[in-house]
């Protein structure tokens, strides 16, 4: 049996059920281009229509039976690797997601294809014979005189005439040879290019033939005298420095004297205006620590460590001296945050070894491609590593995304920084993943594949033998036991930075309270210091972990809350139906009145940050509340707006959700105050006493 030259292909647009790797045949003159991580458009199904796919594997077999060939090649080099291919089998297999799935989830979404089908009529056949071979006022009819009226027509075009039955009808007018469908791809986002002009020939002789005509024709012999000068410039510098138009430079090419290339041109934010880099000096406990950190740097088959400090302690500088460390040793690094709001603690943080951030450049502030909050720590991480750094997140516009991801690749970048999606950067020479507050849930993707970015690290470490650190002063039960069975290696961090003492923390029984009469959210104790603030021109923050109002039941004498009898989490009070139900497996049961363990009176209490601003409102009139939750934080008024105002504006209290317990800075706040601790709790979560405790 002869042996064939195969591929398998990863389709797009196929459902979980049906997802395999498919067989095809690569043609001879294709046999040269398909290479394992391709694209390729390939016949699918029984209507062999044109789809998407990747080539995963390719070698020559023996073919068994009859093999559809593939249809072209759409990629001129391969855009995955085999370590990521070998990433994209692990993630199918540990995330029950498709192939494509996961390849969409790594590759960035400037490099997808838009595909646009066109119809028109066959232009073999006559208009009016077309028309004569259907039914008269039949949806064939209505189809083709809508492609002869346009010539070309898109399918969604002919959708909206024929609604359900167009598909029907499209394939019975490609059956009969009357229309022809042509499928046109485009690439989502292009690269970006400028034209350059150039000599083509030696500076002497552009002179001397421009020379006779200098006075009639001044700007030709500025822009030769230019490019003799310069070398190569783009054709938009020429025209600002002599004012010379294309008609012009297309002179000078006629005349043989200049010539015209393209140049990429990345849409990626630069600073030239960083100070200089700064050594880091780290006090005993961190030098311990990054000293253990660095013999596991490089280590065959990856190794993980939990770097465990109490808030403040300095893990930034440790991460700050193993990234260098890295670098040191030919390797690349990468560093992770759970959230861009997080970013702006990183620029606050990077004031220990950078003081100047204190005022941050104005050409950054006012930099349009960059959120407020990740450019202060971009420019004090290329202050410190140099320009091959890139950030990658969600808030960035898509070309720059995209721009990063082609400098990552081509080996230009040697940090990487971002949240959750960066994690896939395809740093080459791994050496270093870096998740610092590991325990947040942001790290945790809520799309499918619904993949956590430290289990793709742990992965990627392990594939690449570099080290996988986890930071955190709160670890997440996994972490915490993997540390206790020595799958971890635990460096610990017990003294804060420059030793400073912790905060003073007061807590208050609102149970005793509301027995007192106080039905608020707000206690005396914490009432009391919101006024000694406020007449001392100090700012305070309040946080409450839930928006908006939240109804549930409670006994007001021993603080019972209902649980569901399965999944043991409480159950949600819904005034509609007078019921407690578990969100998890359904079920219900009647509301109470009396409390079933202590006979109290069950109350239906619920309080968000919504009615807590009403609550100090009428408690500090004159004193003015910035709230910060999910419903006042909008594209146009986004985390670092508010808590600028906040800083600026010296506003007395801030009240919010969880975005205000993201290591913050702010040099006047004095007083932190947590309303209704314990109410996280009874979050319908299994993880809410963990992540509780992560909070305060």
């Amino acid at each position: 049996m002869t042996e064939k030259m195969l591929a398998r292909v990863a389709v797009s647009s196929v459902p979980y059920a049906a997802d395999r790797l498919y067989t095809y045949l690569v043609p001879d003159e294709l046999i040269g281009s398909a290479e394992v991580g391709k694209r390729v458009t390939i016949p699918f199904g029984r209507g062999n229509r044109r789809v998407e796919g990747f080539l995963l594997e390719v070698g020559r077999e023996a073919a068994t039976s009859p093999l559809k060939p593939i249809d072209a090649v759409l990629d001129d080099a391969p855009l995955l690797d085999a370590k990521d291919i070998r990433l994209v089998r692990w993630m199918k297999a540990r995330y029950f997601c498709t192939y494509y799935d996961a390849i969409k989830t790594i590759l960035p979404g400037g490099v997808w294809l838009q595909y646009r089908e066109l119809w028109h009529v066959n232009g073999e056949i006559s208009a009016e014979d077309a028309l004569s071979s259907v039914a008269p006022d039949s949806l064939e009819e209505t189809l083709l005189r809508a492609m002869l009226s346009a010539k070309e027509i898109e399918r969604a075009a002919l959708d909206e005439l024929g609604g359900e039955k167009t598909a029907k009808a499209l394939r019975s007018l490609e059956a009969c040879g009357l229309a022809v469908r042509e499928t046109k791809l485009r690439q989502r986002l292009q690269d970006k290019s400028v034209r350059m002009v150039s000599l083509c020939v030696s500076a002497e002789d552009a002179l001397a033939a421009v020379e006779p005509k200098r006075r009639s024709a001044p700007v030709r012999y500025a822009v030769v005298e230019l490019l003799s000068r310069e070398g190569c410039l783009s054709s938009s510098e020429i025209s600002y420095y002599t004012g010379a138009t294309m008609q012009t430079l297309r002179g000078l090419k006629k005349a043989g004297l200049v010539e015209f290339s393209e140049r990429e041109v990345l849409r990626v934010s630069r600073y030239d205006d960083a100070p200089a880099r700064e050594d880091i000096v780290l006090n005993g406990e961190q030098q311990a620590a990054f000293d253990g950190l660095c013999t596991l740097l490089g280590r065959e088959g990856g190794s993980a460590a939990l770097l465990h400090g109490v808030t403040a302690s300095g893990k930034t500088q440790v991460y700050i001296r193993l990234i260098e460390e890295a670098l040191t040793r030919g390797k690349t690094a990468m560093l992770l945050v759970p959230e861009i709001a997080m970013l702006r603690a990183y620029a606050d943080g990077c004031r220990a070894w950078l003081r100047s951030m204190d005022s941050v450049p104005q050409s950054i502030e006012d930099y349009g491609k960059l959120t407020d909050a990740s450019a202060p720590v971009y420019w004090a991480f290329t202050a410190q590593f140099g320009s091959d750094v890139a950030m990658l997140h969600s808030a960035l516009p898509l070309t720059e995304r995209y721009d990063q991801w082609k400098r990552i690749r081509r080996g230009e970048v040697r940090v990487v920084l971002g949240t959750r999606s960066a994690v896939f950067a395809p740093l080459q020479n791994l050496g270093l993943i870096i998740l610092d507050e590991e325990q947040e849930t942001s790290y945790q993707s809520e799309n499918p594949p619904r993949y956590h970015a430290r289990d793709v690290a742990q992965f990627r470490c392990a594939q690449n033998d570099a080290l996988l650190l986890l930071g955190s002063a709160t670890p997440t039960i996994e972490t915490a036991y993997a540390a206790k069975n020595s799958r971890y290696q635990v460096f610990s961090l017990h003294k804060r930075f420059n030793d400073l003492p912790l905060p003073k923390v007061l807590i208050a029984d609102m149970k005793d309270e509301l027995r007192q009469g106080n039905e608020t959210s707000i206690g005396h104790a914490l009432r009391a210091e919101l006024e000694k603030n406020i007449e001392r021109g100090e700012q305070s923050i309040l946080f409450l972990n839930r928006r908006g109002s939240a109804r549930m039941l409670l006994c007001g004498e021993c603080g019972y809350v209902p649980q569901c009898p399965r999944c043991s989490v409480p159950m949600t009070y819904h005034s509609a139906n007078e019921r407690l139900m578990c969100h998890y497996c359904g079920h219900s049961e009647a509301v109470v009145d009396r409390c079933s363990e202590c006979g109290g009176l069950m109350k239906r209490v619920g309080s968000g940050t919504q009615k807590v601003e009403q609550e100090l409102f009428d408690l500090f009139p004159k004193a003015k509340v910035l709230r910060m939750d999910a419903d006042t934080v909008g594209a146009s008024r986004g985390h670092e707006a508010l808590l600028r105002e906040f800083e600026e504006k010296k506003i007395p209290i801030l009240l919010g959700t969880q975005m205000v317990a993201k290591g913050l800075d702010f040099e006047n706040v004095t007083l932190v105050g947590v309303l209704d601790a314990d109410l996280s709790l009874y979050a319908q979560n299994y993880h809410a006493a963990e992540r509780t405790y992560s909070l305060l």
